[in-house]
């Protein structure tokens, strides 16, 4: 079959990372990590499994992120190589393990990609999935599987940037016929968007920021709002066209970069600027949560700065090794820092649901318009114009692009 792949060695990732800078068409082809072509199909590893032919498989900022060596490498025991990217995926069964029930070939599927102690055959489940805490496993490294997070990140399950690839039968959600592999194939990031939005719901008195309206933010501004959330919304946007659609959404603010936003959050969160004797201006006050979609070293530098004393900064974007980010306010208006990785069990009302399986009720249900973040699709082979419009948000408006088989 024929998918995009990655194979990280200390030779390829040196060269890529230091020819890349000069040229990013030096971050793919035979002699760097990424590449297309010709590889085998994955098999079921056990009779508890599937194999799913791919319809629609989104680009992630987090496959960007690893395409262009943008990850801290600290993160590599976790996946195996060579694997074939794509987490967001949707899909039709077109093989069953005879321990398979409630789903049979024909069947269109979602995937949640985690590759947790379940689907690893971990005997005695390590005590965070117990809890529902799937994204926080201890055994990503363990048990009848090849390291990896994650479908797209293990070399044993393939991706959705392949033609073909297995899931476990824990992690497949049966798509109703009135729903469209075009909107379903968004349960993964509007998973994504819930789960920080869920563990960190803001009151509805209080003010928040979101910084960065990528797919992500958007999904998190259109996720409170569906959740009832009557939470004062500032955003930080890049372009014009991301923040009409946070305001479709229900953002009640708008700021973009190229304004003096400084201010424009001074006078929204009632706070106060100071200027130092060098350096830029410090904020007293500030929102009680600043959700960092981004996480660059500018965005947690403003992340930090503009959080209330007191109040919570929520990482979504992955950082990786940040500089020239003051920490001064961490320690200053102790300030409470908190991660967001995957999905997991959260509070739903009266009970717990996984961020995930209420993603997808959501979209199921046509709680959320998905169709303002469809902006390109695109054939596999044609995946260095799909990643390169992916990336360049500015050139070519995109919000979410997709591979379409």
């Amino acid at each position: 079959m024929n998918a995009v792949q990655f194979n990280a060695t200390v030779p390829k990732y040196l060269s890529s990372l230091m020819l890349g800078k000069l040229n990013k068409n030096f971050y793919f082809g035979s002699l760097a990590c990424t590449k297309y072509g010709e590889t085998k199909e994955p098999r079921l590893p056990d009779q508890k499994w599937v194999k799913i032919k791919t319809t629609y498989s989104g680009i992630c900022g987090s496959d960007l992120n690893v395409i262009f060596l943008k990850d801290s490498p600290s993160t590599s025991p976790f996946v195996s190589f060579p694997f074939v990217f794509g987490h967001e995926v949707v899909g039709e069964i077109t093989e069953t393990g005879i321990y398979v029930d409630n789903f049979e070939v024909g069947d269109r599927v979602v995937v949640n990609p985690l590759l947790s102690c379940i689907q690893r055959n971990i005997a005695r489940p390590c005590q965070n999935c117990m809890d529902g805490n799937y994204s926080l496993c201890e055994n990503f490294t363990k048990g009848s599987l090849s390291p990896g997070i994650s479908t797209g990140f293990c070399k044993d399950t393939g991706g959705g940037w392949g033609e073909s690839f297995v899931a476990h039968k824990s992690q497949l959600f049966k798509v109703p016929d009135n729903v469209t592999d075009e909107q379903v194939v968004f349960t993964d990031p509007l998973a994504s968007a819930l789960h920080p939005v869920m563990k960190n719901r803001p009151k509805d008195d209080e003010k928040i920021l979101i910084i960065g309206m990528g797919v992500i933010g958007l999904l998190m501004v259109a996720a409170l709002r569906v959740l009832g959330s009557k939470c004062n919304i500032t955003v930080l946007a890049r372009y014009d066209f991301q923040g009409e659609i946070a305001k479709q959404y229900g953002a009640d603010q708008v700021i973009y970069t190229k304004d003096d936003y400084y201010s424009k959050f001074r006078d929204i969160s009632g706070g106060f600027l100071y200027q130092p004797i060098i350096g830029k201006r410090f904020m007293i006050r500030g929102f009680d949560k600043v959700f960092d979609c981004v996480a660059s070293d500018s965005t947690l530098d403003t992340a930090m700065k503009f959080t209330n004393a007191g109040g919570t900064m929520i990482v979504v974007g992955l950082a990786s090794v940040p500089k020239k980010v003051d920490w001064t306010p961490v320690w200053f208006k102790e300030i409470n820092i908190r991660g967001s990785f995957y999905y997991n069990l959260v509070e739903n009302g009266e009970g717990k649901i996984s961020s995930f399986k209420k993603a997808f009720y959501l979209i199921v249900e046509n709680k959320i318009d998905i169709s303002p973040l469809l902006t390109h699709t695109f054939q596999l082979k044609d995946y260095k114009k799909a990643i390169e419009t992916a990336s360049d948000k500015s050139k070519y408006q995109s919000v979410k692009v997709l591979f379409k088989f």
